[in-house]
């Protein structure tokens, strides 16, 4: 497998506070790791400098072994990275067609071809990322009105527009219900295995993360505490007793 991701040594402090203290890991392509640990573990930092809306300290991040850091968010786009956010970004007034053909115009850059009618443009592209994510039958739609957890499909449907080699999902399945939450990463598991993928998401339903992560890292005040098998993490004892609790997960 070849390696997407490689963070060396990652430092970031805000203030006297160190949010993110000599992290290091590796993310390999068709490969989900989950990033666990309790509020203010460093999850965020974390996920903000790799996409590069943060600059760190020191470390290194490399994607396709070419260092990330001091590139901006679009340059690490168009390397390949996507990402999803904790609370949605779609247009709530555009259909759930329209928000997919957005950014697919944004990835062939035709978002400042005004002489052109958006409406006519990937149409195909859009209907196939829909049909990918069960969502064609409300592709007129608009996002305003639909379910949270379809929010959620049509969000990881733009992620997935420009053809990402590597996924960011930041707590992808916040505010669904637990039903939605397992289809949500059923679906990203197998999209993740056909396409090739490699993703690194946070969450803190563990039923999620255990069932479906190849591989867990917990954080704790920044620190990489344990990383391994998800049967490995959800055993160790200073991980029950740090963030899941005496009794386990």
């Amino acid at each position: 497998m070849a390696k997407l991701l490689e963070v060396k040594n990652l430092v970031k402090s805000f203030g006297g506070v160190k949010a993110v203290n000599n992290i290091s890991f590796d993310l390999f392509e068709g490969q989900i790791l989950a990033m666990i640990g309790p509020n203010g573990a460093g999850k965020s930092t974390c996920f903000n400098l790799i996409n590069g809306q943060l600059m760190p300290d020191r470390g290194s991040i490399r994607v396709d072994g070419r260092e990330v850091i001091g590139l901006k968010p679009r340059q690490i786009w168009k390397l390949g990275i996507g990402r999803t956010f904790q609370i949605t970004s779609t247009f709530v007034s555009m259909t759930v067609l329209e928000n997919v053909q957005m950014a697919l115009m944004s990835h062939h850059r035709k978002t400042k071809s005004l002489f052109q009618k958006a409406g006519n443009l990937f149409v195909d592209e859009s209907m196939e990322l829909l049909n990918l994510l069960g969502l064609a039958q409300q592709h007129d739609r608009l996002c305003g009105v639909i379910a949270y957890g379809d929010l959620k499909r049509v969000e990881l449907a733009m992620a997935l527009s420009h053809r990402p080699r590597l996924l960011l999902m930041d707590e992808p399945t916040a505010g669904m219900g637990p039903a939605e939450r397992l289809s949500l990463m059923k679906l990203t598991s197998r999209i993740v295995r056909t396409r090739n993928l490699g993703v690194l998401f946070t969450e803190h339903d563990m039923d999620v993360v255990f069932s479906h992560a190849d591989r867990v890292m917990v954080l704790n005040r920044g620190e990489l505490i344990l990383e391994g098998l998800p049967q490995k993490v959800r055993e160790n004892k200073d991980v029950q007793l740090i963030y899941l609790g005496n009794g386990g997960a």
